[in-house]
């Protein structure tokens, strides 16, 4: 495979868990995988509310065209309002994968 990028999305949710993050969480999901250049995501949340997605893309392209989608934006914008105490996203450049499976 040739290059491509993940986004790694770091968070801590807030005590306020309902409130339609579960429900937005998975608009969002679905809408990201029809944005042209997704490749796929994985994410996981432990009981104290610490999370982890990591999404992989394209391009740098596919990424920013994702991060300005109005959807998007709301979601984040809501996150920050409600949902998120903190969150951190780094944006990386996979150069080489490989991968064990029994």
């Amino acid at each position: 495979m040739e290059t491509y990028y993940a986004v790694i999305f770091t968070s801590q949710r807030t005590e306020r868990d309902g409130e339609g993050y579960g429900e937005m969480a998975e608009i969002i999901n679905t809408l990201a995988q029809q944005q042209p250049g997704f490749l796929r995501v994985e994410s996981v949340r432990n009981d104290e509310g610490r999370g982890i997605t990591v999404s992989y893309w394209e391009s740098l392209e596919a990424i920013q065209a994702w991060k300005d989608n109005a959807k998007h934006l709301t979601a984040q914008q809501l996150g920050e309002g409600k949902w998120y105490t903190n969150y951190q996203v780094e944006i990386c450049q996979i150069i080489k994968e490989y991968s064990f499976v029994k």
